[in-house]
């Protein structure tokens, strides 16, 4: 779905934010008692500002209702719409789409709760409120491809980003931490065969910038653990994770490597496989490196949604497997 495009770029530009409010003038609280629930607020622990508090809940409300607006303005209004209606693509790009989906509802999540923090709101509320301006913002973008008559509503899209934002919360309720990061990578292709090459750059653009948001070949999605945060007593370096991902390759198509050329010609690349791929590969937490600099701490911040370039191992759904001395 392109508008998953739409919500990492918004994620992207959140996590700016984010990392300037982290690097920033901020609230400082209490550690967050184990018998902390939503509700409670114990007298050790800062009360919200209610002037950051109204600015946070502002600027969510127009951010959103703009963000909506201008992605109906520059995208949908171009498309021929008709009643709502259901769309089911779960078996589309080999889910490489919804592991997007959780992708962008998690960063979004994790941005809009650092928000609620730095307004000095309990740790755990500040964690449920992100996440569901986050699900309501992309719930809204899943209503406008539901009166699109080239897409819909889809329930798989919708399942996606419940899992996505669900990573988050869950572990910032049972931990106060993301032990469990979830992670971004791409890098770029070129097809040998020119059929191949120009299938790419119509379906995925030409620029870098566009294949990295549409090419659905060569992106990776990682879930990097922190070794040390399971396992506190262990020498283990805590800025050092393990992180496994998924991939495909070999999709020229959304559901099958077989396309139109012009009317009525038709070309079948059957032949080519669509695969699934598995990783295994170390990576970095960037959060976990010491510094005193703000300039770092948003830097880092930004940095920790990516995984990090490094070697890795791939096995794929065939049976092949190979050792890379440099992924991303």
């Amino acid at each position: 779905m392109q508008y998953r495009l739409f919500a990492i770029l918004s994620a992207l530009f959140l996590l700016t934010i984010r990392g300037n409010a982290q690097a920033g003038d901020s609230i400082q609280q209490a550690p967050v008692p184990v018998y902390d629930s939503l509700s409670a607020t114990p007298d050790n622990l800062q009360k919200p500002n209610p002037r950051r508090v109204a600015l946070v809940a502002g600027v969510n409300v127009v951010a959103v209702s703009l963000s909506l607006a201008l992605l109906n303005e520059v995208w949908y209004k171009n498309q021929s719409r008709g009643t709502f209606h259901f769309f089911n693509d779960s078996r589309e790009w080999l889910q490489v789409d919804k592991f997007g989906h959780a992708w962008s509802a998690y960063n979004a999540a994790q941005v809009l709760s650092s928000r609620w923090s730095w307004a000095g709101v309990n740790p755990k509320r500040a964690a449920l409120y992100g996440s569901l301006t986050s699900y309501a913002y992309l719930t809204g973008i899943e209503v406008l491809d539901g009166f699109a008559e080239k897409w819909g509503w889809s329930w798989s899209d919708v399942a996606a980003n419940t899992v996505g934002i669900g990573l988050y919360l869950s572990q910032e309720l049972a931990w106060q931490e993301q032990r469990i990061q979830y992670k971004f990578s791409f890098h770029t292709k070129k097809y040998r065969e020119p059929v191949l090459q120009n299938r790419a750059d119509d379906l995925f653009g030409s620029s870098f910038a566009e294949r990295m948001l549409k090419d659905y070949n060569n992106q990776t999605y990682w879930f990097s653990a922190n070794v040390r945060s399971f396992f506190p007593r262990s020498n283990w370096p805590a800025w050092l994770n393990v992180a496994v991902g998924y991939g495909a390759d070999g999709m020229l198509g959304g559901f099958e490597n077989k396309w139109e050329e012009a009317p009525g010609s038709w070309i079948d690349r059957s032949d080519i496989k669509r695969t699934r791929q598995f990783y295994l590969a170390p990576d970095i937490d960037f959060t976990r490196i010491p510094t005193k600099s703000r300039f770092l701490k948003t830097t880092f911040s930004i940095l920790n949604s990516f995984k990090f370039p490094a070697p890795a191992l791939m096995l794929n759904n065939r049976g092949k497997a190979k050792l890379y001395a440099f992924y991303f």
